[in-house]
């Protein structure tokens, strides 16, 4: 019998033989999958799943979750597949269901309008009744409109007005944040409140925001100047700057109090320095809209008479219009929505589908029909979940595979290509070109090529669209990273990796 001590010996050398012949075995299946040490041709010369798996064993998705889909854009057939079922949280890939559900039920078409209306008549040159605003959702209205309402209330001859300037948001509900919005996000332009009479201060259309500028002044012992865009004096300045010689640091904030109009800016600015600029929120944008039109009609010479107020109401039934405004089509307002992904747009437009379909302009009526247009083009209703319009809200699941088949489906509808040209192009430096994608995919063969939706919360960066490979087959693809701590330049690198490798990627031999 063999002693114990000769038996460790024995089981000692047969496992240091089977370490030794470890390396030699699987040598036929040359796996790119695992190795960090792979060549470039290597690379090049691997089929398409090896060397998705390459990018994806990348230690900064370390205890994340990456959902990824690709499919074949003509067949739908699924090509690569990484948690593609797993329910994620899109960020503003919410944009493409929302931008697809306003071009299904409202049509490439479709405009808002912006009403002046009175309760009164005119008699010379006074009208005697109040003097309504009344918003229909439309996000692009600027101050040049006000101030072309005014122009055509004096060529219509009203110098006075005998009655209260009524601004009428009636056409939405009063609920303006949507249920998940936090408050950090809230006093910023990525958070704006939604009301149905609202105001943009550039044609970013960035409705219920006004642009806070702060300059240097001439001289060190004072406080930088601030001016704002449009002119209001809905909104309150606090300025806390200070001005520093030149040469030292700017260091500028500038931040909305919540629950306030009190926009409170802080910092040095050197009297060399550069301009800062910031898009602030207004609380309750319909007062914002309605002070700037006071404005534009006192700089026609149009004034209210007698106990005049400013407020908000309904407009009667039977008012008399007087003036309106169309807006761009939905087809050229979905260019600033998708390719700046504009939050106001996607939520505003959520809320006019259910104004739309269900005569109610709410939330819950917008995000029912956005999930009935979901389900018509290949999502499963059981697996999904909407909480806004534009992918702020971090309780929003969609799985990759569904996303996927959504921008499979909605190839065949006759507004496919107004939504593809929306979407943002990679590597074309023109705001309204590139979009969010301007400043990524710079080189051929991804530049120009790359067509898809960014995505971006904490911990969460996401890219989703069409790609077209280098022997001419046309993609699909869906990312969404999910629990990512690390940088969102990293997270938007490995999505670039993909994305350009599906454009390097030949399938014919």
């Amino acid at each position: 019998m063999m002693s114990k001590m000769r038996l460790k010996q024995v089981l000692f050398l047969l496992i240091i033989a089977v370490l030794a012949v470890f390396p030699f075995l699987d040598q036929g299946g040359q796996s790119v999958q695992a190795t960090d040490e792979i060549t470039d041709i290597e690379f090049a010369e691997a089929n398409l799943e090896e060397k998705l798996r390459h990018i994806l064993d990348n230690e900064q998705l370390d205890g994340a979750i990456t959902g990824v889909n690709i499919m074949q854009a003509e067949t739908g057939e699924q090509l690569f597949s990484q948690d593609g079922d797993i329910r994620l949280h899109p960020a503003s890939n919410m944009k493409i269901l929302t931008a697809a559900a306003a071009l299904e039920t409202l049509g490439k078409d479709y405009q808002f309008s912006t009403e002046v209306l009175t309760n009164g008549e005119k008699r010379g040159k006074v009208l005697h009744g109040d003097l309504y605003l009344k918003g229909k959702g439309d996000p692009t209205l600027l101050k040049e409109d006000l101030d072309q309402f005014a122009k055509e209330l004096k060529t219509q001859g009203i110098q006075k007005v005998k009655g209260d300037l009524i601004g009428d948001d009636t056409w939405y509900d009063d609920v303006r944040l949507s249920q998940d919005l936090n408050w950090s996000d809230e006093p910023f332009y990525t958070g704006a409140q939604v009301s149905a009479l609202t105001l943009s201060p550039n044609e970013d259309y960035d409705a219920g925001t006004v642009i806070v500028q702060v300059s240097p002044a001439d001289e060190t012992d004072g406080k930088a100047e601030i001016t704002l865009s449009p002119e209001t004096d809905y909104v309150t300045i606090e300025n806390k700057t200070k001005m520093v010689p030149a040469g030292e640091s700017k260091d500028i904030s500038i931040e909305r109090e919540h629950g306030t109009n009190t926009i409170v800016v802080e910092g040095t600015m050197p009297v060399d320095g550069s301009n800062s600029r910031s898009w602030a929120s207004v609380w309750e944008p319909t007062g914002y809209a309605l002070d700037v039109f006071k404005k534009a009609l006192e700089e026609e010479n149009i004034q209210f008479i007698g106990r005049s107020e400013e407020k908000t109401g309904a407009t009667p039934a039977d008012a008399q219009l007087l003036t309106s405004k169309q807006s761009m089509p939905l087809h050229e307002l979905l260019i600033p929505f998708m390719k700046l992904s504009n939050n106001g747009h996607g939520e505003v437009l959520t809320k006019e589908m259910g104004k739309v379909v269900a005569d109610e302009g709410s939330w819950d009526e917008g995000l029912d029909v956005i999930e009935d247009v979901a389900a018509q083009f290949g999502m499963d209703k059981d697996t999904i979940q909407l909480r806004d319009g534009s992918g702020m809200s971090h309780k929003t699941m969609i799985p990759p595979s569904d996303l996927a088949q959504f921008l499979y489906e909605i190839q065949a509808t006759d507004w496919f290509s107004e939504f593809q040209y929306a979407l943002p192009i990679a590597g074309e430096s023109d705001r309204f070109v590139g979009g969010t994608l301007r400043n990524r995919m710079t080189e051929e063969p991804a530049k120009g090529n790359v067509t898809a939706k960014t995505g971006s919360l904490t911990g969460v960066s996401t890219l989703s669209g069409y790609v077209t490979s280098a022997d001419g087959e046309e993609l699909i693809f869906s990312i969404l990273i999910n629990n990512y701590l690390g940088s969102s330049s990293g997270a938007r690198a490995i999505e670039d990796d993909i994305a350009t490798t599906l454009a390097e990627h030949q399938f014919s031999e």
